[in-house]
């Protein structure tokens, strides 16, 4: 794609001004008083999820639902750019990109931390359920609950809105941004009314509190690892130089552009879980891994529907709207401006290519994934080999995965290639997000291009100020709390633009004439 220069007249001020200052803002609040931060984060966190808790649940099955008629349907023909438009990425080097750039921190954060919490029980998640801990029905719960949080679920939440701005932006002509997704329910007139600054500034305001919360994750995952394996304590200047490396990779990634960028740094970081699942696989309890993959998959088909529609009061608080609701708050809040991301790189390919790329082929990667990982953690607690749990009780919610990589075989090889796919995938998913958020701060970005690569450093700058400084200040109970109140805000802030996106998804595939 080819890259555009900065050029003053073609910024859209009345978004780019508001956002840079709401989201400057909150990185001096963090500055001059990080409690106050933390603060206000956690009581939007707590309220909102506990009155709207609800709502994330019936909005992210039906949305699971919707998105799966449309891929079957005839709709799913249709190709993104005209019957005559030619795919630039190879389906693996896309496939790399959506993944890598989507996925980020979270599945190399939780494959081993998120299983053993459940089946320790640590913060109270089973209590509720009258499920003992270290049972083998915690076991099976720990693996189904992951399952369900991890894989088709939220998956569809990028999906359905990526192929809807894909849509309007290639085969409806429209502008790369949140608001143009909305005119098949409001026309044309929404694209200069106030409301379209509204709505695109809310929407670059929930993702960068997102993208801020998966930063301060990768900076607590390497500052941690850093500890685990080489007994080096986190500190100020520590987050401080890590956080400036991240920029600066990121920035470099962003600036080389999606093609000479993204996809080679993508590609690579593929490559790199592609190889750790083989080998967790080979020389990990195989079959435990498979018997136990099998009997959560059980555990979470046959729970399903009590699961996805239970607002808080099945569960109970630290099991739901600590994990569950607090990742599709997450996922929400990135979904609009994500959606332009995938939508960016899916020029060519029809509509059911990008559901299977976006929705089947990544959930399924989830399934394996937490089925490798989560079960060779969950053999080792169980056999008694390593008292991961404790690990994460004395430490932080994400201490588990280095004492357990420390463990295995060849350690003084997996410790830093881990340290190093967490700083990529850091590094591809923000490279993924400030393009989204620069292409939205410009008047017009025609098809085949990029956002200025200035654009993407102002905002990746920014972001990086108050990711440093939640990761030193915002630890809380788990030691990521102040990250998840303030990612489970950007979602509470995005949620109603991502049900009128919703809607508009059904009028345009389903009543409005099809443009192919």
């Amino acid at each position: 794609m080819e890259k555009k220069n900065l050029n003053k007249k073609e910024i859209r001020w009345q978004v780019f001004i508001p956002g840079f200052i709401l989201i400057l803002s909150a990185a001096i609040i963090g500055i001059v008083n990080n409690k106050a931060l933390s603060t206000i984060s956690n009581k939007i966190f707590t309220w909102s999820l506990d009155n709207f808790g609800w709502l994330y649940q019936i909005l992210t099955i039906f949305v699971l639902i919707l998105t799966f008629v449309i891929l079957f349907s005839k709709v799913g023909k249709i190709r993104l750019g005209g019957a005559d438009a030619k795919p630039k990425y190879s389906f693996k080097t896309w496939f790399a990109m959506t993944l890598t750039g989507g996925v980020a921190t979270g599945i190399v954060t939780w494959g081993v931390n998120e299983p053993l919490i459940y089946y320790g029980n640590i913060w109270g998640e089973l209590d509720k359920l009258n499920i003992a801990p270290f049972s083998e029905e915690a076991l099976r719960f720990a693996m189904g609950r992951c399952f369900y949080n991890w894989t088709f679920a939220p998956y569809a939440i990028y999906a359905l809105i990526g192929v809807l701005t894909a849509y309007m932006y290639f085969n409806k002509k429209q502008q790369l941004s949140v608001t143009a997704t909305l005119t098949p329910l409001f026309g044309e007139k929404i694209k200069t009314s106030k409301a379209s600054t509204v709505i695109d500034v809310l929407s670059m305001l929930g993702i960068a509190l997102g993208l801020s919360s998966g930063f301060t994750v990768c900076l607590v995952l390497l500052t941690t690892g850093l500890k685990s394996g080489y007994g080096i304590e986190p500190t100020m200047p520590l987050f401080i130089g890590i956080g400036v490396l991240i920029v600066i990779l990121f920035c470099m990634s962003s600036y080389a552009g999606l093609s000479k960028g993204l996809a080679k740094v993508g590609n690579l970081n593929a490559y790199f879980y592609y190889g750790l699942l083989i080998f967790l696989f080979v020389v990990g309890p195989t079959l435990f891994i498979l018997r136990n993959s099998t009997a959560g998959m059980a555990e979470w088909l046959s729970n399903f529907w009590k699961w996805g529609l239970d607002p808080i009061d099945i569960g109970g608080e630290p099991l739901v709207r600590s994990w569950t609701l607090f990742d599709f708050a997450v996922w929400i809040a990135y979904a609009p401006v994500t959606g332009i991301f995938l939508a960016q790189i899916s020029y060519g390919r029809t509509i059911r290519e990008f559901l299977t790329i976006n929705l089947l082929l990544p959930a399924v990667f989830g399934i394996i994934w937490f089925g490798v990982w989560g079960n060779n953690a969950l053999f080792m607690q169980m056999k008694g080999e390593l008292d991961l749990v404790s690990a994460i009780a004395n430490t932080n919610a994400t201490m588990a995965l280095f004492e357990f990589i420390k463990s295995l075989p060849l350690s003084a090889i997996l410790i830093p290639i881990n340290l190093f796919v967490i700083l990529m995938s850091f590094v591809t998913a923000a490279d993924a997000t400030s393009t989204s958020i620069a292409s939205m701060c410009m008047k017009n970005i025609p098809i085949g291009s990029e956002a200025p690569g200035l654009m993407k450093i102002i905002w990746g700058c920014t972001i990086a100020c108050i990711a440093i400084i939640m990761a030193a200040f915002g630890g809380g109970e788990q030691g990521v709390q102040g990250v998840k109140d303030l990612a489970a805000a950007g979602g509470f802030v995005v949620l109603f633009i991502f049900i009128l996106q919703v809607i508009s998804a059904i009028k345009t595939f389903f009543f409005d004439d099809i443009i192919e």
